[in-house]
């Protein structure tokens, strides 16, 4: 297998037709050719007059031997999962977000039945509670953007990038491709899925998982877990026993994080991110990252940017092209952000997370669960400043960094439902957030023209980032309880869709491993 890279490519081609291109420049013959693929596709925008795409493929060939000037393609067989286990109980998985899922997927394809507790619903019906919450205020706590078949990830952009470095990130694409999202998410730069996609996806991976012999149990909140003589998982209308239990539970289990603390496992506060959502036209970002010059057919332009000072660090996350900023609190009496954009990210606006690192010794307390409670003052305060109503407080940037209650929209028209409300955002954020934010999103526009734009929207808050608690785990993956498998992003393992599927696969292993 032969790797070609930095394939330029400036114009717009389907992929037999770069094959043909890449085997005519490169004189291969098409005889010689056994099989061919794409490996990696990325754009080159430095320079905004000449932007190009870059590819890399992989080309099978009779011999090698004839093709000197290529290097060969470096790539690690995954290590055999040596199965050893040879318990008759199930394993129980608490949560089916992707850490959850992809724990399930890897023990049924190794002959395991696991069961899935999830105290949202399906996808099919989760999607009604977010657009009643969305269209109405009506918030259901036990099904909602973070709760329910897919966990939080569903209701986002479905990235699928990430800053960790593992053989099952391959594995987790290949998941994810063979049930149902695009072929291009296994070598695009920046893979994602989007919202629309994933509620098919979900349902595919639910039909595998229940054909292999696992089994679903929606709308069933785990509230208890006594260890005796095996593990006794306690649900509110009946109980549960295994001796593998994986907590996939997500960032926002508060319920549970309290009940774990009270049945002492080793819980540790993190540090995590707060901040805003702040939108802007898509179109700005497009010419600030693509120029006007180009014409390809583009997809709609990303950023990630981030800012230093002696003390704190303000950074953009999760980052939505044309998408919309969506209501994303798990409880009454809050209010919280995050972004969404469907596959085709065909919204008139694009939106970002600018969020300021909050560290221990910003905590109230030496309390494991700290971090959480400051998630929760922040969003109890943005509910009453948004009026009390479900609303959302919002700001223009212009005004934000004056200091100033917003009077009036400008040009940029918020996105989020059901509703929003002026208000100066200042009020709510700790002096050193709201410090910190000012001076990054001055920095911000140095990098993109137009960041600081007086009429780019600001919406609060953004606290759900990444969990804010970790649970415990040993060399084995076991909590301080043995059997029971913290796991994913609620567990502080991973932070984003591939690296909590990826926790999940390695918690799989670890079960399977154990006699």
């Amino acid at each position: 297998m032969l790797r070609i890279d930095n394939i330029k490519i400036r114009e717009d081609l389907a992929e037999e037709e770069i094959i043909s291109f890449v085997l005519t420049k490169y004189k291969i013959a098409k005889e010689d050719v056994l099989a061919i693929r794409i490996l990696k596709k990325s754009i080159d925008a430095r320079d905004k007059k000449d932007i190009y795409y870059n590819y890399s493929l992989a080309v099978n060939v009779k011999k090698e031997s004839k093709y000197p000037k290529f290097k060969k393609v470096e790539e690690k067989e995954e290590e055999l999962i040596q199965v050893v286990r040879k318990s008759q109980w199930r394993p129980i998985i608490v949560g089916a977000g992707p850490a959850g899922l992809f724990c399930a997927l890897t023990l049924v394809d190794h002959g395991f039945q696991p069961i899935i507790l999830e105290q949202g619903a399906s996808v099919e019906e989760r999607m009604r509670f977010v657009e009643e919450y969305r269209n109405t205020g009506n918030l259901n706590e036990r099904c909602n953007v973070q709760f329910g078949e897919g966990g939080a990830g569903t209701f986002s952009d479905g990235k699928l990038t990430t800053g960790i470095s593992s053989p099952y990130i391959k594995k987790v694409l290949s998941y994810f491709h063979q049930f149902g999202a695009p072929k291009e998410i296994t070598y695009l730069n920046k893979p994602h899925i989007g919202t629309d996609n994933l509620v098919y996806i979900l349902k595919n991976i639910r039909d595998y998982i229940e054909k292999k012999g696992g089994t679903y149990y929606f709308g069933t909140k785990m509230i208890d877990i006594k260890r005796e003589d095996m593990i006794h998982v306690i649900c509110e209308n009946q109980e549960f026993k295994t001796d593998a239990l994986v907590l996939a539970i997500g960032h926002s289990a508060r319920d549970t994080y309290r009940m774990l603390q009270k049945n002492n496992f080793a819980l540790r506060k993190k540090n995590f991110a707060v901040g805003l959502r702040i939108e802007h036209k898509q179109q700005m970002i497009n010419e600030s990252q693509y120029g006007t010059y180009s014409k390809l057919a583009l997809p709609p332009a990303e950023y990630k940017l981030a800012y230093h000072n002696a003390e704190r660090s303000c950074f953009t996350f999760c980052m939505c092209p044309g998408g919309e900023v969506i209501a994303s609190s798990s409880e009454k009496g809050a209010i919280v952000t995050n972004g969404m954009s469907t596959f085709k990210r065909d919204k008139e606006n694009a939106n970002s997370a600018i969020l300021v690192n909050i560290l221990e010794s910003d905590f109230a307390s030496e309390d494991p669960l700290a971090g959480m409670y400051f998630q929760e003052k922040l969003e109890k305060s943005a509910y009453l400043i948004g009026g009390e109503n479900g609303f959302a407080p919002v700001q223009r940037v212009e005004d934000f960094l004056l200091n100033r209650k917003s009077a009036s929209i400008g040009s940029i028209i918020p996105t989020y439902k059901p509703g929003y409300t002026l208000s100066n955002l200042n009020d709510i954020l700790p002096s050193f957030v709201a410090k910190t934010l000012k001076d990054g999103i001055k920095y911000f526009d140095t990098k993109i023209n137009g960041f600081a734009h007086p009429d780019a929207i600001l919406t609060g808050v953004e606290t759900r980032s990444s969990s804010p608690v970790t649970i415990l785990r040993n060399e084995v993956l076991e909590s301080n309880i043995e059997g029971i498998y913290p796991c994913g992003e609620g567990a502080g393992y991973a932070g984003g869709i591939t690296s909590a599927a990826v926790d999940g696969i390695k918690v799989a292993i670890k079960i399977m491993e154990k006699e």
